[in-house]
C-alpha cells in the first residue's frame, strides 16, 4: 500500500484524497514564509544596500548593530516596554479571562467581546486616541505610555488563551475544594492555576512579542532617546535603505522562533511527566 492509499483521518479518507489541501497548505506557506527567509541572507550582504542574493559574505552590518548606540538604546528600550506590557497585560487579562467564563452571563459576554475590540479596531485608529488622551495627561514619548498602550493590544490575545485553555477544564474541581471549606481564591491559586500554567506561559509570551514588534502605536508614543527597535527600523528604512535592518530583522526572527520552541519543548515536557 503506498503513501497516498494508507488512512489521514477517522473519516477515512486517504493521503491521495487530501493532495489537494496538501498542495495548498504548501502553495501557502511558501507565500508567508518566503519573504521572510529572503531577509537572512539579506543580512549577511558586505554591500551597503539591501542585496539579494549577495555578491559577498560579511558580518558588517551585524557589528554595526552592536556598535552603533542608538540601535543598542532602542532595542533596551522595546525590550523593557514588552517585559513590563507582559507582566501587566498576563495577569489582568487572565483574570479577566477566568472571571468572564465563570459567570456565563450576557453581561459577560459582551464585556468579553468589548474588551475584544483592540484587535477588530484597526491599529491606526488605537494610536490616534491614545496619542490624544495621553498626550493630555502628559505621558506621550514615556515607558508608561508605551506600556499601557501595547496592554491594550495585548489582554485581548492572553484572554484569547486562556478562555480555551478553560474551555478544556472542569471547573468541578474548585467546587469541590470549596465544599471541603476552601475559599474561591484558593482554590483557584491552588487547583485552577497549576493546569493552566502552560497556557499561561504561552500568553505571556505572545504578550511579550506582540509588544515587542508592535510598530504603529510606537510611532506615536514614542521617539527620540525612548524610541523603540520597531520604530527605529521603520525610520532607517523611510530616511535611507540601512541594511542594518536585515541584520536586526534576522536577530528578531531568531528570538522569535527560538522563545516558541522553548515553550512547545517546555509543554512536550509537562505533558510527558
Amino acid at each position: 500500500m503506498g503513501w497516498w492509499r494508507s488512512v489521514a483521518s477517522e473519516t477515512n479518507i486517504t493521503h491521495g484524497q487530501r493532495l489537494w489541501l496538501y498542495t495548498l497548505a504548501f502553495i501557502i506557506m511558501c507565500l508567508l514564509v518566503i519573504p521572510t527567509v529572503i531577509v537572512i541572507p539579506m543580512s549577511f550582504s558586505e554591500s551597503q544596500y539591501l542585496e539579494f542574493p549577495p555578491s559577498q559574505w560579511s558580518f558588517r552590518w551585524y557589528n554595526e548593530y552592536m556598535e552603533t548606540p542608538r540601535w543598542i538604546k532602542a532595542t533596551i528600550t522595546s525590550f523593557k516596554v514588552a517585559s513590563l506590557t507582559m507582566l501587566v497585560a498576563t495577569p489582568l487579562g487572565t483574570m479577566a479571562a477566568y472571571g468572564l467564563f465563570v459567570s456565563g452571563s450576557r453581561i459577560g459576554k459582551a464585556v468579553f467581546f468589548l474588551l475584544m475590540t483592540p484587535m477588530i479596531v484597526p491599529v491606526i485608529l488605537i494610536a490616534i486616541g491614545t496619542f490624544y488622551v495621553f498626550g493630555k495627561v502628559g505621558i506621550v514619548n514615556t515607558t508608561l505610555g508605551l506600556v499601557m498602550a501595547h496592554t491594550v493590544l495585548s489582554v485581548p490575545i492572553v484572554m484569547i488563551i486562556i478562555t480555551s485553555a478553560l474551555r478544556t477544564y472542569d471547573l468541578n474541581q474548585e467546587r469541590v475544594a470549596q465544599s471541603l471549606g476552601s475559599t474561591r481564591v484558593r482554590a483557584f491559586f491552588e487547583i485552577t492555576l497549576p493546569q493552566l500554567k502552560f497556557s499561561i506561559f504561552t500568553a505571556a509570551l505572545l504578550a511579550f512579542l506582540t509588544s515587542f514588534d508592535e510598530v504603529i502605536i510606537s510611532i506615536f508614543l514614542s521617539g527620540g532617546g525612548n524610541s523603540t527597535l520597531t520604530k527605529q527600523m521603520l525610520s532607517a528604512l523611510r530616511d535611507y535603505i540601512d541594511p542594518t535592518v536585515a541584520a536586526i530583522s534576522t536577530l528578531m526572527i531568531a528570538l522569535s522562533t527560538g522563545l516558541m520552541l522553548g515553550l512547545q519543548l517546555l509543554g512536550d515536557k509537562d505533558e510527558n511527566e
